[in-house]
């Protein structure tokens, strides 16, 4: 019977020691790479420009539905200037927005898949527009799911950002009962052609996106609002 040498237990004591501390480092580690990720949950946008450099006249005159986009990413100043002329606010006192509602309600809530945009990583977030934020909700690349749910439109798949129009019709429906749902509708469009309007001004391209499965796009979003349009921007 051949007696193991005490170096040689020591030898294996410190190497499974060693092994174990390179495991819990590891942990440790990938626990506060996650826990660094939670600061970025809310982002701060830039204030909106309330002037430009086009008129009202010649966007109206020049927008187009564009779903063809270079490779290149929106600037943060960009994607919050859209953002604010979907739903921005524009009296603070009464909380009146850039797009007209019945009633003031306000059915309609933004997510926000972004996929190329300066300082930002890629994800899904809502769009606040009482402080004008962005709330993460889930990190990672939505642009093929939710193309996926839009019967594999491929501008949705190439545009640096995609905004993802949900209403709360209940919030209308309070007060305007079964005519919310048209409410509804008709505030979308309004919204949209603010995006268009904005975009063109900003030459940026946009396609507004009214084909696909409801029901998919709430997973995708992980919400239970209903899905009303999508619109897909990004450089001309």
């Amino acid at each position: 019977m051949k007696i193991q040498r005490p170096k040689k237990k020591l030898i294996l004591f410190f190497s499974a020691i060693i092994i174990c501390i390179f495991i819990v480092s590891q942990i440790f580690s990938d626990n506060k790479m996650k826990k660094a990720d939670t600061y970025i949950e809310t982002i701060k946008l830039p204030d909106p420009l309330t002037t430009g450099k086009m008129s009202v006249e010649q966007a109206l005159y020049q927008r187009r539905s564009i779903r063809n986009f270079k490779n290149i990413s929106l600037t943060l100043q960009e994607l919050s200037q859209i953002l604010w002329a979907a739903q921005g606010i524009t009296d603070k006192t009464l909380n009146f927005r850039t797009a007209p509602s019945a009633g003031a309600t306000y059915p309609l809530d933004l997510f926000v898949a972004v996929g190329n945009v300066d300082s930002i990583k890629q994800g899904l977030y809502k769009y606040n527009p009482s402080n004008h934020t962005l709330t993460l909700i889930m990190f990672g690349d939505k642009r093929i799911e939710l193309a996926n749910a839009a019967l594999g439109q491929k501008a949705i798949t190439t545009a640096a950002v995609n905004i993802i129009f949900t209403a709360i019709v209940e919030r209308t429906e309070k007060r305007y009962k079964e005519r919310a749902l048209q409410y509804v509708y008709i505030e979308t469009g309004h919204a949209a052609q603010n995006v268009y309007i904005q975009a063109e001004a900003l030459n940026l391209a946009t396609v507004a996106i009214g084909a696909f499965y409801e029901d998919k796009i709430k997973k995708v979003i992980n919400t239970a609002a209903l899905p009303v349009y999508i619109m897909s921007i990004g450089k001309k």
